[in-house]
């Protein structure tokens, strides 16, 4: 390959680069941090590949910015779902491949940008997050992290990638850029985490930024998104339905019995042809 054709995508702003290919076509992760740059690259939070699959109408592999591959994305399933849609190769839903699963995202009737995903049900167990720490007596992990010369109370579970959720009275006043790479690196968690910094507004309400892991701080995260809803509605501070005001956009979020339901927007930024 000399060249990759692309698409530019974001979903509340978390923007990837798309390239419809298989794994084993180029090393993807090497051009991943090449291609993110958004000074000599196309620029994003990482590269998403539309391969194949047998299972399902297409198969995500991810990767960070840093050349890292993620288990799952969100908003990246949502921007497929609409990739797939803009070529009529589906109607009104699709089953993606993730590296977590199985997922299916619907769009919204009468919008044609945004999309909802199931993400699956949380999982609470510390060697599912993973997190090396016990769960508590409500059944799910919360930890105390000394970082940066301050000890942060913090829950972690998985929406199929790790997470700590922690939450603050004044966002604001939070120094994401210091905190997050601090707690996604914690010996705690032995596969890193993507950190969620989370204010909330009202039952129903949260504002959120997010470092996501392998990235950095990102306009949106939806796992994060999820997670953050979780932990809240298990600490009792919101109800199981969260608008997630974030960076780039909104989000809505809802846990219901079997699972997190995520929808939010889905959009096309521009297309074009890179040499490699």
């Amino acid at each position: 390959m000399s060249e990759i054709t692309f698409t530019k995508m974001e979903g509340a702003g978390n923007d990837y680069i798309y390239v419809e290919a298989a794994p084993e076509d180029a090393d993807w992760a090497q051009l991943a941090v090449r291609l993110s740059d958004r000074h000599f690259g196309i620029g994003g939070d990482g590269l998403i590949l539309i391969a194949p699959s047998r299972r399902a109408d297409a198969r995500m592999v991810m990767f960070n910015a840093d050349g890292s591959e993620g288990q799952m994305c969100g908003n990246g399933v949502r921007c497929i779902a609409k990739f797939l849609s803009e070529r009529g190769r589906i109607d009104q839903a699709a089953t993606i491949e993730t590296a977590a699963g199985l997922v299916k995202v619907t769009r919204l009737d009468g919008e044609a940008d945004r999309y909802e995903v199931a993400m699956g049900a949380p999982r609470f167990a510390p060697e599912d997050v993973p997190v090396e720490a016990q769960a508590s007596a409500a059944g799910y992990v919360r930890v105390s992290l000394e970082v940066e010369r301050q000890v942060l109370a913090a829950v972690a579970l998985s929406m199929g990638n790790p997470h700590a959720v922690t939450f603050w009275a004044d966002l604001d006043q939070v120094d994401v850029a210091l905190l997050g790479p601090a707690i996604e690196h914690h010996h705690l968690f032995p596969e890193g985490a993507n950190v969620s910094f989370a204010q909330v507004m009202s039952a129903t309400d949260i504002r959120l930024r997010v470092w996501e892991r392998g990235s950095g701080e990102t306009l949106a995260c939806g796992t994060g998104a999820c997670a953050t809803t979780v932990a809240a509605a298990l600490g009792g501070l919101t109800g199981r339905e969260v608008t997630i005001h974030a960076r780039g956009g909104e989000l809505q979020v809802r846990w219901a019995e079997d699972q997190v339901y995520l929808a939010g927007p889905a959009r096309t930024v521009f297309s074009g042809v890179v040499s490699i």
